[in-house]
């Protein structure tokens, strides 16, 4: 690797040939052609600006806990360390409270309750960056991102131009938004502004939520710290931490289909994990589907299915963005031989 040089007065510094080993959750070793660390908007304008980045791909990294970096990046990787959270209004409804892009998520969402105002306690525990949550449109446990989310600044890769974005421009679907499909590689953003509302109400319907508050002994009119506490335990207990096991958490999403199609599988399937959704279709338990196709604790390679949770594909060590695509792969024409379903992943795939 070479030895970072410096631009703009000191300003924006670039390294060449810099592994992304320690920058996705997966621990691929892939390198990037070029690196920069941002820390500010300016800095983002700065490094777009520089003639190294001119006519480079670009790609926006946050804590790479959403991307399967397959090959080496022959571009310009922009690496995310916007810092900064803060409440900028309230009034007699929410409070309103910002957070730069780089902000570790779940930090945020402690922050938040430690600070008096509830409302993202079931997102908690969820990898990644503020920066990343509009992207995914993140959500767990009855809640997404988008219910909470008031607007976003973005930078304009092309351009270095700032622009705001509130919740229509962003166009939030389930884990999935503008900046997902016709926004991708064309902003990176750089804060996001959440609404949290003071008319709080608990979001503690899911099995596993319940159980353990009521392991707690707090069943009965939980506060948002015992959800918070609760999301936590359960997501311990399911999911390996990325520290000790390379993965970017629920590789695919759960399907979503019409409740004719859904009749039809249950006939056959009548044990099948559903939930119905206010459209009238169904969404299905991807978890469900590939731990019955037999998958659940195998591996491909170097690449495997968590044995504890079916949704979690991870690297045993030493595996390769490609191996794990195509355990992917395999696991999607098992789900779709056997259910007629189509899984989608939800991580980028580079």
């Amino acid at each position: 690797m070479s030895v970072p040089s410096v631009s703009f007065a000191d300003s924006v510094w670039f390294a060449a040939d810099y592994s992304l080993r320690e920058h996705n959750t997966f621990g691929f070793d892939v390198r990037a052609h070029l690196l920069c660390r941002v820390e500010s908007e300016a800095q983002f304008a700065a490094a777009l600006a520089d003639p190294r980045a001119e006519g480079l791909r670009t790609l926006v990294l946050g804590g790479g806990s959403n991307v399967v970096l397959t090959r080496d990046f022959d571009g310009l990787v922009l690496l995310v360390a916007l810092r900064g959270r803060e409440v900028v209004r309230e009034d007699s409804d929410a409070w309103y409270v910002r957070a730069a892009a780089g902000e570790t998520w779940h930090d945020f969402v402690a922050w938040t309750l430690a600070q008096g105002m509830p409302g993202l306690e079931n997102l908690a525990l969820i990898p990644g960056t503020v920066g990343a949550a509009p992207i995914q449109n993140i959500g767990a446990y009855g809640l997404e991102m988008g219910e909470r989310f008031a607007s976003l600044r973005a930078i304009e890769l092309a351009t270095g131009t700032v622009h705001e974005f509130d919740a229509a421009a962003c166009r939030f679907g389930y884990r999935d938004s503008f900046f997902k499909r016709e926004g991708r590689e064309r902003f990176a953003i750089t804060s996001v502004t959440f609404r949290l509302p003071k008319a709080w109400q608990p979001h503690a319907d899911y099995a596993d939520i319940a159980r353990e508050l009521a392991a707690k002994g707090k069943a009965d009119n939980p506060d948002a710290q015992a959800i918070f506490d609760a999301v936590v335990a359960v997501r311990r207990a399911k999911l390996p931490d990325p520290r000790e096991l390379g993965n970017a958490g629920s590789f695919f999403k759960n399907p979503v289909i019409d409740a004719a199609q859904f009749e039809t599988l249950r006939a056959r399937e009548p044990e099948v994990v559903s939930y119905p959704q206010p459209d009238g279709r169904v969404k299905l338990a991807a978890g469900w589907l590939i731990d019955r196709c037999g998958w659940k604790g195998r591996a491909l390679g170097h690449a495997a299915v968590h044995e504890r949770q079916a949704l979690v594909l991870v690297n045993r060590g030493g595996a390769t963005g490609a191996e794990v695509l195509a355990l992917a792969q395999r696991i999607q024409q098992d789900v779709i031989q056997r259910f007629g379903v189509a899984l989608e992943p939800e991580p980028l795939v580079l």
